[in-house]
């Protein structure tokens, strides 16, 4: 729900057309190899009325194949590639920007801007040139700075690897990654001055169930951090590779498993607190979100586990038993005090970040996993199948 009137003030404010001045429209259907698009031209008279819609729609809007050029793309039907920058949904904008609290004279900065909605917005609300954006992609980097200076909010977007942060060192009162990372990088809290707000995606190899962390630096200096289960989370750092269940889609409906009695019904996809659990605790696993049933594959272990009939069975393939890890961590979190939020500890420095349900035998703890060297490559196609599928 939007509740704050500054940023409702720059949503209005703020022409995304400008911004985002064409768009893809996928034409193929789930699981479609190669995949068949379509690019919207906002300045075509053929294609306005449908890219308007669309870009003030709650869709995400995807921007660049491949890691493409964005000055001169072709409109109409292209044939293969996969989304390497979009523009996330407005309503994941506006729960960012309001769980920051952004206000007038803060300096933000955003790590992974994309096309730079999301700066822009935050321009508009700090004031010119203190919002700033960290971009890896040079093409995607040069299409948002071009987009954002004919419209002189006095954002800038600098080329450079967002795990560094800003490349100056400065520090800022907000920092926003639109991008997943396995755990915060130590520049990112070095840059976070005293009294400011970080957020950020946590990401695991599964897209289904991703964590949003909050990190504020306290007036003494010390570094309070916070996960919560999200719906939905950020694309993941350049380099990481995600779990995908649609590859196993007709073994399992060939064969869904062998059924037998479980005492956990499907938990509700709003347990967020669990599914995040989950995700650490039975790592290698991923939900394929279209089937009709909860199928919840092991696509490493060739193994998978589909919810019923009944509530009271559950149909299991394979060497690992799905279902009974998430029994297990099931039973743990219960034990816990079924937790919807977990303390992270991240030492001033670098090393191991440590999350914790609470104190006691019964909490649930697990580490984060390091940031690994990220090599320069393509980066990692935007999910089309997933779902969890929302970045800047």
């Amino acid at each position: 729900m939007l509740t704050d009137e500054l940023l409702r003030d720059a949503l209005l404010r703020l022409p995304r057309e400008a911004l985002l001045p064409h768009a893809y429209v996928r034409v193929s259907g789930p699981g479609a190899d190669p995949i068949d698009w379509r690019l919207l031209d906002g300045a075509h008279p053929n294609d306005q009325e449908e890219w308007l819609d669309l870009i003030h729609s709650d869709e995400s809007i995807l921007l660049q194949r491949d890691g493409e050029p964005l000055d001169a793309l072709p409109r109409g039907p292209v044939t293969g590639g996969h989304m390497t920058s979009m523009s996330t949904y407005t309503p994941a904008t506006v729960e960012a920007l309001q769980t920051m609290e952004l206000g007038p004279g803060h300096r933000y900065l955003e790590l992974g801007p994309g096309p730079g909605v999301s700066l822009a917005l935050a321009a508009v609300i700090t004031g010119p040139d203190l919002a700033v954006g960290v971009e890896r992609d040079s093409h995607v980097a040069a299409f948002a700075q071009h987009n954002l200076d004919r419209l002189g909010l006095g954002a800038t977007i600098v080329e450079g690897d967002a795990l560094d942060g800003h490349p100056a060192g400065e520090a800022f009162d907000r920092i926003h990654s639109g991008i997943g990372v396995p755990c915060v990088p130590s520049a990112w809290v070095e840059q976070l001055a005293p009294g400011g707000r970080l957020l950020t995606t946590l990401t695991t190899r599964t897209p289904s169930w991703p964590g949003q962390l909050l990190a504020t630096r306290t007036g003494g200096g010390e570094i309070e951090a916070v996960l919560r289960g999200r719906p939905r989370g950020y694309r993941p750092m350049l380099g990481y590779r995600w779990l995908n269940a649609v590859p196993m889609r007709p073994r399992i409906k060939a064969d869904p498993g062998k059924a037998r009695p479980t005492r956990l019904a499907p938990p509700p996809d709003d347990a967020y607190g669990f599914w995040l659990a989950a995700a650490y605790l039975a790592p290698g696993l991923v939900r394929d979100f279209q089937a009709e049933t909860m199928t919840i594959t092991a696509p490493d272990e060739d193994s998978w586990a589909v919810a019923g009939p009944g509530k009271a069975t559950v149909r299991v393939h394979g060497p690992r038993d799905v279902w009974a890890e998430l029994e297990d961590v099931h039973a743990r979190w219960v034990l816990a005090g079924r937790p919807d939020a977990y303390r992270v500890s991240v030492p001033e420095g670098g090393g191991p970040q440590h999350v914790t349900s609470g104190t006691g035998l019964r909490a649930l703890t697990w580490v984060l996993p390091p940031l690994a060297p990220v090599p320069r490559q393509p980066a990692v196609p935007c999910p089309t199948e997933h779902h969890t599928e929302k970045a800047l």
